[in-house]
């Protein structure tokens, strides 16, 4: 199994139709903390961060690490997607020895209802098929976050187990670059 950091960080910025899959910026910070802050990005993730602690905590760069890429709609940050190893120790694999690719996505909430996550999501999921081809991703979000769940069928996971993590049932989903997504 490849490891994230094999692959060359960070890629050249994705576009898309609307967007740029980039690296984090000194532009960000502000969206990055309004974003942890939200209460209602916060409902699904063990609620929002308070303001004080993210303004003593985030960089005045938001730090750049394999797997982040920040959504940039007009040079400003909308969201972030995410892609990590998922801890062997957690609930939900497709792996014997897990330790497989999970995708996450957090998009503030004046960017819902766009379609600006599927379009993203589409990308970053592409970008990762050609990097380490056939490696299979996972997502996991609470079944009661619909948006979240239909996104993921929407980006072409396959729902395969769902288990109680973090007080609440999550679904846990796998997409892979050779099978078909719709």
């Amino acid at each position: 199994m490849a490891d994230l950091g094999s692959v060359a960080w960070p890629p050249a910025p994705i576009r898309t139709e609307r967007l740029v899959l980039r690296a984090p910026e000194a532009r960000d910070r502000a969206a990055v903390i309004e974003l942890f802050a939200s209460p209602e990005v916060g409902t699904y993730i063990g609620g929002p961060r308070r303001r004080d602690e993210l303004e003593r905590a985030v960089p005045a760069v938001p730090r750049r690490r394999p797997g982040l890429f920040i959504v940039d709609l007009d040079g400003a940050m909308i969201g972030t997607i995410t892609l990590d190893r998922r801890e062997a120790a957690r609930p939900g694999h497709v792996r014997p020895d897990g330790g497989e690719a999970e995708f996450g996505y957090m998009f503030l909430p004046e960017a819902w209802g766009c379609g600006y996550a599927a379009e993203a999501c589409a990308a970053a999921l592409e970008w990762f098929a050609g990097a380490l081809p056939s490696e299979p991703v996972v997502l996991c979000t609470q079944t009661a976050n619909d948006r979240s769940t239909r996104l993921a069928a929407k980006l072409g996971f396959t729902e395969v187990e769902r288990f109680e993590e973090y007080g609440a049932e999550q679904w846990f989903g796998v997409w892979s670059s050779v099978t078909p997504s719709g």
